[in-house]
């Protein structure tokens, strides 16, 4: 399957089930300060599962599909700029590391974990959703990484989408749902920075890291609808 035809139907089917909907769901409240469980993390993942079909979510990756569309054709000259140069090399080295699992998944559980510990239940309802959104955004990087089977820069597989990108844009967006821009504005600084190094390190094209950040953010919007204390601001902008 070709990178076009699946981004392409991706977004689709996205759309479609958004049209499908009879009617617009009502506004969900603010959930209560209330100490989260373990099961918690898994039994409402069908709930976060339903939020994905959303307009704003269809715009999200139907903007991102359109731009990798667009830089496609110079994916290559792209990865190959940013692998030769020693500058950068320097300067993104530590992104494999911010990105990976270690530290997403790991900083996650850590956070509920610490939250429940210390009996703080707004801590480990942040760090819940930390959890259910890399659940969600695993499940749609990973099928699609397979749907897509692209080569790497590297000549290995699954190059489409980038995992380290969806995984800290989905921990980006989580954090400013939350917290608001203080901490919004910092995570994705993060994040950015996690996507250039995929391909300094000549993991990614630049079409990988523009639907995976894209694919982290509607993770990160789907596991906190109704949560947290700020009004999701995160808005993509056609320029």
């Amino acid at each position: 399957m070709t990178l076009a035809r699946t981004v392409s139907a991706f977004v689709l089917v996205l759309t479609s089930l958004t049209s499908a909907a009879a009617q617009p769901p009502a506004t969900t409240p603010a959930t209560p300060d209330v100490m989260p469980t373990w099961g918690s993390l898994f039994t409402e993942l069908p709930r976060d599962a339903r939020h994905l079909p959303s307009k704003a979510n269809a715009l999200w990756l139907g903007g991102a599909g359109a731009l990798a569309l667009i830089v496609h054709s110079e994916d290559a000259a792209l990865t190959r700029r940013a692998v030769a140069s020693p500058g950068l090399d320097t300067t993104l080295e530590a992104g494999a590391f911010v990105g990976g699992g270690v530290v997403q998944v790991g900083g996650a559980f850590a956070t509920f974990v610490l939250g429940k510990v210390s009996d703080r239940p707004r801590v480990a309802l942040v760090g819940a959703d930390l959890v259910r959104a890399q659940i969600i955004n695993t499940a749609l990087t990973q099928g699609l990484k397979v749907a897509v089977n692209r080569r790497r820069p590297d000549g290995s597989r699954f190059s489409f989408p980038s995992g380290h990108a969806s995984s800290s844009f989905a921990t980006a967006a989580v954090l400013q749902r939350w917290l608001g821009w203080k901490a919004g504005v910092p995570a994705v600084g993060a994040a950015t920075y996690v996507a250039a190094s995929r391909l300094q390190e000549n993991r990614h094209y630049l079409s990988d890291v523009v639907f995976g950040a894209a694919l982290g953010i509607v993770a990160g919007r789907a596991v906190t609808v109704g949560h947290g204390a700020h009004t999701f601001a995160l808005t993509p902008l056609a320029s």
